[in-house]
């Protein structure tokens, strides 16, 4: 999907590039639309690095969610801390059938979420981690 969303984008700038400058001075002058192809192709590589560095863990009390490719960064989300579960898809998500599960907790700075999953894993997951967190809070 932001794959999709980079070419589509990319190839707009590359023709609002090319097309002011080749129609009145030449095809020559057109070149320096060619950084946008090099962009997208940094991108395409870059963005997949970036969907294979994402990971989520169920535990016994928590649930690990780790991301990035240069810097990593490791969440760790207790059961008994998760206030609201939700499972959100935006219109190209739904398109190309995936989900977002995203955790809320009472700290402002929590950013647990888990991008790119089928609905029907991320409604199993959301059900799940609904389950254990309701078991967990309830002894407080």
């Amino acid at each position: 999907m932001r794959r999709t969303v980079l070419l589509t984008v990319m190839g707009v700038l590359t023709l609002a590039t090319a097309l002011p400058l080749a129609l009145p001075l030449g095809p020559v002058w057109a070149l320096p639309a060619l950084l946008w192809p090099a962009v997208a192709a940094w991108g395409w590589y870059a963005l997949g690095r970036n969907w294979r560095s994402w990971r989520y863990a169920e535990r016994a009390d928590d649930l690990l969610i780790s991301r990035g490719v240069l810097w990593r960064e490791t969440t760790v989300v207790p059961y008994g801390r998760m206030q609201l579960v939700e499972v959100t898809s935006g219109p190209l998500e739904r398109r190309y059938g995936l989900a977002r599960l995203q955790l809320h907790t009472a700290a402002a700075t929590t950013d647990a979420a888990v991008p790119g999953l089928v609905p029907a894993e991320a409604e199993r997951l959301r059900d799940r981690l609904t389950e254990l967190g309701e078991a967990r809070s309830a002894g407080l």
